[in-house]
């Protein structure tokens, strides 16, 4: 097993956030916390940008995605509006998280309250290229079927 990365979270300047964590030992994600001074109402259909109150520092080969905190979709209909949120290695701003209300009642984000995860990945590094002939994918059974082939 690796050992696990270090990375470097800096708060932005006058705030006091809550540093992200993971809610499990298993969890994938790290949770993100509101740092706001007062609550914040979401109508339904209607957004609002979250601040977190972090900056972090990634190594050039890392990728760091803002995702929805499952319980917040499922019970409130709250989720990431751009999902994934992409956070590139060379962004040095402020994590924000914009949240949308899909749901049938007005939203309250509270103070400190858990809003998204912060899911890191690895990038591979690679060039794209153009090639002339259009004979480039090998044959496979699947083909270009796609959006529902497979069945239901």
């Amino acid at each position: 097993m690796n050992e696990p990365i270090t990375l470097p979270f800096v708060a932005v300047d006058g705030m006091r956030p809550t540093l992200p964590t993971r809610a499990t030992e298993g969890s994938a994600g790290f949770d993100l916390y509101a740092c706001i001074d007062k609550m914040v109402t979401i109508a339904p259909g209607k957004r609002a940008l979250i601040e977190t109150g972090w900056k972090l520092t990634m190594p050039k080969n890392m990728v760091c995605f803002v995702v929805p905190r499952s319980g917040l979709a499922w019970k409130n209909g709250i989720t990431v509006l751009n999902t994934p949120g992409t956070i590139d290695s060379d962004y040095r701003g402020s994590i924000k998280v914009i949240l949308i209300n899909h749901g049938d009642e007005p939203f309250f984000v509270l103070p400190n309250m858990r809003v998204a995860q912060l899911v890191f990945s690895t990038v591979v590094d690679m060039n794209i290229v153009a090639l002339e002939t259009g004979k480039l994918f090998d044959e496979t059974s699947r083909g270009s079927g796609g959006f529902g082939s497979t069945g239901v």
